[in-house]
């Protein structure tokens, strides 16, 4: 049977001696581990441990001193990068938002200008530069004016056609069905009208049915009813 090694779960060892033992194991693999990441990597590294009873252990290829002290020089460089950074970065906004106000007061100027404000201060310069500018603008209201009126002129124009078409057709149907309708009247008249013309006159030819038919109290006649 092939030995499983069991995962060892990291929580703290409640066994005092237990603990020191393996304090002084891992510690040592750990120095041994710094030791090798500068050796391969030329790098300066410093490891400081403090034990459970405060005693200093620590591991440095060169000097610690210098390490701890290259830190700190180093995180006073950053720290004044990083507000030299910042300050430029206010005055950039702060130099921004005053031009970004002074073209707001300028097209304001401008626009109270048009409006007919304001022109007190304009030489003849100014004023037929605001003159010219304006009946560009006027120009172009009525030329995008007059686009829009032939278009709804032509759209009103579409639709008088469609709709004189459409009332000529129904027109049309209009008439064909008067003429069916009256057409049908006059062939339902013309039947039974000849109906009773057949029904009524006696034959000429007949004696007997001459006798029978001046002897009958009774008359069959079959038409459309006249009015009064």
């Amino acid at each position: 049977m092939r030995m499983v090694r069991q995962k060892t779960q990291i929580r703290k060892i409640e066994n005092l001696a237990a603990r020191q033992v393996t304090f002084s194991k891992r510690r040592r693999g750990l120095f041994k581990k710094a030791q090798e990441l500068s050796t391969l990597c030329d790098v300066d590294v410093a490891l400081i441990v403090f034990s459970a009873t405060g005693k200093l252990f620590h591991y440095s290829p060169s000097s610690i001193n210098q390490v701890l002290e290259r830190r700190g020089v180093l995180k006073s460089k950053n720290d004044g990068e990083l507000q030299q950074t910042s300050q430029e970065i206010m005055q950039i906004e702060l130099r921004r938002s005053a031009l970004l106000s002074k073209k707001l007061a300028e097209k304001t100027c401008e626009l109270r200008q048009m409006q007919g404000e304001d022109l007190q201060g304009l030489g003849l310069k100014d004023l037929n530069k605001l003159e010219t500018i304006m009946e560009s603008g006027l120009a172009a209201v009525v030329k995008t004016k007059g686009e829009r009126m032939l278009k709804e002129i032509s759209a009103l124009k579409e639709k008088e056609a469609q709709l004189l078409e459409e009332n000529r057709i129904l027109k049309q149907q209009l008439i064909m069905g008067t003429c069916v309708e009256e057409t049908h009247i006059q062939d339902h008249w013309s039947f039974h009208r000849s109906l009773e013309l057949t029904i009524s006159s006696p034959g000429s030819g007949d004696p007997l049915h001459n006798q029978n038919y001046n002897s009958s109290d009774t008359c069959l006649k079959l038409g459309l009813p006249f009015s009064n």
